[in-house]
């Protein structure tokens, strides 16, 4: 087998938890194979709730769980199952959550990882029902062809630690900056684990990108990232930016409601709300690019939607970014460029803008949302061109360049 990094410490209250869960099944993720199923399918370690707890319910197997759960080994050998990625990137960290399983929670676990190649991967059955079964040796004879034995140790055999029954979070952080495409889940001997959160960053292979056609450059699946807001009370602006439409309030951007709202509400001679305050969100693109196209959706806020938004961009370095995060995006106001000027809001409703200038110098890195006063938007998706970007040292002034991929200027 590889050798183990030395990585797997557990954290407390860790950042990577505000990244993307990669292998969720909202995202795409999906479990290839497990050895056993036999109290609790695999599939519900990559279930996007929250694990939860049903007392008095029984399955013909035994007691219903909401996780992955093995039967008792009385075989040589260990449980695991694989996991194939949603979103394909840089892992961050992985959260072993053991919630609910006070007595049978596996004791032990490590977590392998492996970038495959979509054209070179092997057929594997298809899973099916699983609950009472275990893996039959045709399954076993499949995925043996993944080699999951031999692959890369994010975190090495390390015990899992119990704590508040509706709580128990494992977080192992991950030092790694390949690209992962699948993981393989290894419990010691056996047990049950309720959720795998595999967090990072997707990373998208631009070189295939057909130039001719525009891409959402923000969306998490591609690397885009919130890197600052305001408020985020009831959701992350990071879900503003996943995968596929939004399934719910709870699956989009909402902030807390601002106390600075006058008592009785006016509006100017364009319909738009005259309030002090606003909220906003920073986002890192997932490549410098040209935007062209905005969509601002505003599905399942139907009684607390923005009353307007505008949306700006600039060109910032990676120093520059880690700058502005400890000073709280506090930005020079000339750095950014307008991209969507004041604009009112509907409720539950996608809205669909054209960017404001769309010359060539007006490539940038990072795109700021505003929303006035307050509210929730579900989707942000800034459709573009990405191009080469020489960006410069700190402290370093001479002229930057820009190139467009080819084909962009027959878009324009």
């Amino acid at each position: 087998m590889a050798d183990s990094p030395r990585e797997g410490r557990l954290a407390r209250c860790p950042d990577f938890t505000q990244l993307a869960d990669m292998a969720s099944e909202s995202v795409g993720g999906k479990v290839l194979f497990a050895t056993d199923d036999f109290f609790a399918p695999a599939e519900n370690l990559i279930k996007s709730d929250s694990p939860s707890f049903r007392e008095h319910e029984y399955t013909e197997f035994g007691k219903w769980m909401d996780g992955w759960e093995t039967r008792r080994k009385r075989i040589p050998g260990h449980d695991w199952c694989v996991i194939k990625l949603g979103i394909q990137g840089i892992i961050r960290g992985f959260d072993v959550d053991i919630s609910y399983f006070m007595g049978d929670y596996a004791p032990r676990m490590s977590i392998q990882a492996a970038n495959l190649e979509e054209d070179k991967q092997p057929a594997i059955p298809q899973r099916g029902v699983r609950t009472g079964a275990a893996a039959t040796p045709e399954e076993f004879e499949a995925v043996a062809q993944l080699k999951s034995d031999d692959w890369n140790y994010l975190v090495p055999m390390t015990e899992l630690k119990p704590g508040k029954p509706a709580s128990s979070h494992n977080y192992f952080p991950v030092n790694s900056q390949q690209r992962w495409s699948h993981v393989r889940l290894n419990i010691f001997p056996d047990g049950g684990i309720a959720r795998l959160r595999v967090y990072g960053i997707g990373q998208k292979d631009w070189t295939a990108t057909d130039s001719k056609e525009p891409f959402d450059l923000v969306a998490i699946a591609h690397g885009g990232a919130c890197v600052g807001y305001s408020n985020a009370h009831f959701g992350h602006p990071n879900n503003m930016i996943g995968v596929g439409k939004a399934k719910s309030m709870a699956d989009g951007w909402e902030t807390a409601r601002r106390l600075d709202r006058p008592p009785v509400l006016e509006n100017d001679e364009n319909g738009i709300l005259l309030v002090p305050g606003c909220e906003w969100a920073v986002f890192r693109l997932a490549h410098p690019g040209v935007i062209t196209q905005i969509e601002i959706d505003t599905t399942h806020f139907k009684g607390n939607s923005p009353d307007s938004c505008k949306l700006e961009g600039c060109i910032l370095t990676t120093q520059e970014e880690e700058d502005m995060i400890k000073q709280k995006w506090e930005l020079p106001g000339q750095k950014w460029k307008p991209l969507l000027p004041v604009t009112k809001l509907s409720a539950n409703k996608s809205h669909l803008f054209d960017s404001l200038t769309l010359e060539l110098q007006d490539v940038i890195t990072h795109t700021r949302l505003t929303i006035s006063p307050d509210g929730g938007v579900s989707r942000l998706r800034l459709k573009g061109f990405p191009s080469s970007i020489c960006l410069l040292r700190p402290r370093e002034k001479p002229m930057m360049r820009f190139s467009v991929k080819a084909g962009f200027r027959a878009n324009l």
